[in-house]
């Protein structure tokens, strides 16, 4: 082997080493279109492209009503089709009760969204524009809000209804540093490593605050023993016992150990009681997927963290969508 053909070889696997660790600081770096999000108090992201893919067989387009369907001739634009992520940053309000009601939200959207149409439409439908780091920036009105929506790239919008435009404004300025892979709020900072590799649907920090009611979390009528303030850490992954399920993993932070097993012995007496309710539910397809879920619901604690799992079979997720019908 020459000394010319021996500088080639270290020259191929330095290249090689480089791409490989580009393509690892990549797997393991947030969604880009989290990234974008600006400072929140709870982010939730939502791969759709997978969950389509899985739950495709299930699922049955909804009726459209007619101001969907002129949005859709208008722009081209079919959420149910188009949208292949979504990302959104929840803002606590200082006033639950005032203008701008409990939570606003900051969202990313990717998939095939944009278009010289869908800027026609918001044209027509705002009542202000802003032009912002060469974006135009369109206010249009919704139940009292000012929903703000731009589009950043050929495949994504971002979309705001806090009641300043400085969260709009942080998501085009993140747009620009997009391609530093660790680059992103301070949510993601802290929390991110903890989401489960694969996770087709995540969620981290107070992602309890739009089922909050007077502070407490209410889900399908149940109060559950957390506050809408808690750190939680929630993942949607594909189970490896069952093809075709999903795995659903919900863990919460609390402020101590003596509290993290108050609300672990609560969840659990939640889940027992649930149990013994849904077996007098009328046999549907809706009832008979909650009381499988129930089945293989469980509660863990260790330390200051309580960790609550559950299977979502394809059986489950058949039924489900059988009931939505």
């Amino acid at each position: 082997m020459t000394k010319r053909t021996r500088r080639t070889l270290w020259i191929v696997a330095a290249v090689l080493l480089l791409l490989a660790a580009a393509i690892f600081l990549r797997s393991k770096a947030p969604p880009e279109a989290a990234r974008l999000l600006p400072e929140s108090d709870g982010i939730v992201f939502i791969n759709l492209r997978p969950l389509r893919a899985l739950l495709h067989k299930n699922l049955q387009p909804p009726a459209r009503v007619l101001e969907y369907q002129q949005f859709v001739d208008a722009t081209g634009i079919d959420w149910e089709q188009d949208l292949d992520e979504a990302a959104i940053a929840l803002h606590r309000m200082p006033d639950p009760n005032g203008p701008n009601g409990p939570v606003a939200y900051s969202m990313v959207l990717v998939g095939k969204l944009t278009g010289k149409r869908l800027n026609t439409w918001l044209d027509a439908h705002a009542t202000a524009r802003e032009v912002y780091d060469g974006h135009t920036i369109f206010c249009v009105p919704s139940e009292g809000r000012t929903v703000r929506i731009t589009q950043i790239g050929y495949d994504r919008l971002a979309i705001s209804n806090t009641p300043t435009p400085e969260q709009i404004h942080s998501m085009l300025d993140r747009h620009r540093a997009a391609a530093l892979p660790f680059s992103g709020s301070s949510l993601l900072a802290e929390h991110f490593s903890e989401v489960p590799l694969l996770s087709l649907a995540w969620g981290i920090g107070q992602i309890g605050l739009p089922f909050s009611e007077s502070g407490a979390i209410r889900v399908f009528g149940f109060k559950l023993p957390l506050e809408a303030d808690s750190t939680i850490i929630a993942s949607v992954t594909p189970a490896l016992s069952v093809k075709g399920a999903l795995h659903m993993r919900v863990e919460e932070i609390a402020p101590s150990e003596e509290v993290a097993e108050r609300q672990a012995a609560s969840l659990s007496t939640l889940v027992m009681l649930a149990r013994a309710v849904t077996p007098g539910l009328a046999n549907n397809a809706a009832n008979n997927g909650l009381k499988e879920l129930l089945r293989s619901a469980a509660v863990t604690q260790k330390r200051n963290r309580v960790v609550a799992t559950a299977t979502i079979t394809p059986a489950v997720l058949g039924s489900l969508a059988e009931g939505d019908q």
